[in-house]
C-alpha cells in the first residue's frame, strides 16, 4: 500500500495520506478516489458553502468505524484555510478546492454549512424545510414535498428540492437576506402546522421519533442560528457513498429513490443537468413582508 500520495491544485500541494484506505468499503471507494470525487465535485460544492460555517463528519477509518463531528480548525491547519471566528468556534470556511481535498484528506464524509454566510450572522439567505420520514417509505416524503410547493406557490414563493443524501427531502427558497431567524421561524413554523392539520394522516411536527408513527415529519426547527443543514453536492457517511443531490421538481414520482446518486452515479447526471441549485445562490431572491404580516395579522 501507498504511504501516501501528493497532490497540486490551485498552485498548493497537498499530501494524501494512507490514499488507498478504503473509506466506502461496500462501494470500493478509497480515500484516493474520494479525492478525486471531491475535485470533480468542487464547482458543484463550492459555491453554496463559500462563506458560510462549517460543520464536518470525519470518519478516519471509513464509514463501517466511529466518526466525529469537527466545528473547529483543526491547530495544524495550512495557512491557506480561511476560517471565521463566532463566540469560541473558529470554523473553517469552505471557501476553495484546496480546502476541500485538505478536508478529504482528513476523512471529512459530510459538510454541513450554517444557513447564512459567516459576515450576516443572523440573516439567513433562504428558507429551508426539513422533511424526514418515519418509515423506508420514501413516496411519502416526496408527497410531502410536493404539498410543501404548492402552498409555496400559493404565497408566490417557490423553491429548488434536494435529496438529503440520506432518508430525506430538503426544500430551499431564497430570500433577500434582511431577515432574522425568528422572521424565518414564523413562516416556517406557519407552513409546518398548516400542512400538518390539512394532511394529519402523512405529516407530523412531533419531534419526539417514537411518538411519530409512520408520518412525515416537517421540522421547521432545525432552520436556526449556529445550526446547519448538508450542503448541495455533499457526500454522505452512507454505505452507498450516496450524494445530497438537487433535483428536478419533475423528478418527484413514487419511484424516486433518496440512494439513486452516489459518488459512482452523480457525475453523469452533473454533465447532462448542470447546477440544479444555482437559481438558491445566483437567481432573484423573494421578500416576505406579505405573508409575515397575514400572519401577523391573524396571530398565527
Amino acid at each position: 500500500m501507498s504511504q501516501y500520495r501528493l497532490v497540486q491544485i490551485d498552485g498548493v500541494e497537498i499530501k494524501i495520506s494512507n490514499p488507498d484506505k478504503l473509506l466506502f468499503p461496500q462501494a470500493n471507494i478509497s480515500k484516493w478516489d474520494y479525492v478525486l470525487s471531491c475535485t470533480r465535485l468542487a464547482p458543484f460544492l463550492l459555491p453554496y458553502c463559500k462563506d458560510r460555517h462549517l460543520t464536518t463528519i470525519r470518519y478516519p477509518d471509513g464509514v463501517n468505524n466511529e466518526s466525529f463531528f469537527q466545528k473547529n480548525a483543526p491547530a495544524h491547519r495550512p495557512e491557506w484555510v480561511m476560517t471565521k471566528t463566532e463566540g469560541d468556534i473558529e470554523y473553517i470556511l469552505l471557501n476553495n478546492t484546496p480546502t476541500l481535498i485538505w478536508l478529504a484528506n482528513l476523512a471529512c464524509l459530510e459538510f454541513h454549512v450554517s444557513f447564512n454566510v459567516a459576515n450576516n450572522p443572523n440573516r439567513p439567505s433562504e428558507v429551508v424545510f426539513d422533511l424526514d420520514p418515519s418509515t423506508d417509505d420514501f413516496s411519502r416524503v416526496v408527497e410531502v414535498a410536493l404539498y410543501t410547493r404548492e402552498i409555496l406557490h400559493q404565497m408566490d414563493l417557490d423553491g429548488v428540492v434536494k435529496t438529503s443524501g440520506a432518508s430525506g427531502l430538503q426544500v430551499y427558497v431564497p430570500i433577500e437576506p434582511e431577515y432574522c431567524y425568528e422572521d424565518t421561524r414564523k413562516v416556517n413554523r406557519f407552513i409546518a402546522y398548516y400542512l400538518a392539520e390539512q394532511y394529519p394522516d402523512l405529516i407530523t411536527i412531533e419531534r419526539r421519533v417514537q411518538h411519530r408513527g409512520d408520518k412525515v415529519y416537517f421540522d421547521y426547527l432545525q432552520h436556526w442560528k449556529n445550526k446547519t443543514l448538508i450542503a448541495p453536492y455533499s457526500p454522505r457517511g452512507k454505505p452507498e457513498a450516496t450524494v445530497s443531490t438537487p433535483l428536478k421538481w419533475e423528478e418527484l414520482t413514487p419511484a424516486l429513490s433518496p440512494k439513486q446518486w452516489t459518488l459512482a452515479t452523480v457525475f453523469q447526471r452533473l454533465e447532462q443537468l448542470g447546477d440544479l441549485f444555482q437559481p438558491v445562490y445566483r437567481g432573484p431572491r423573494y421578500v416576505l413582508e406579505p405573508i409575515l404580516k397575514f400572519i401577523e395579522r391573524h396571530k398565527l
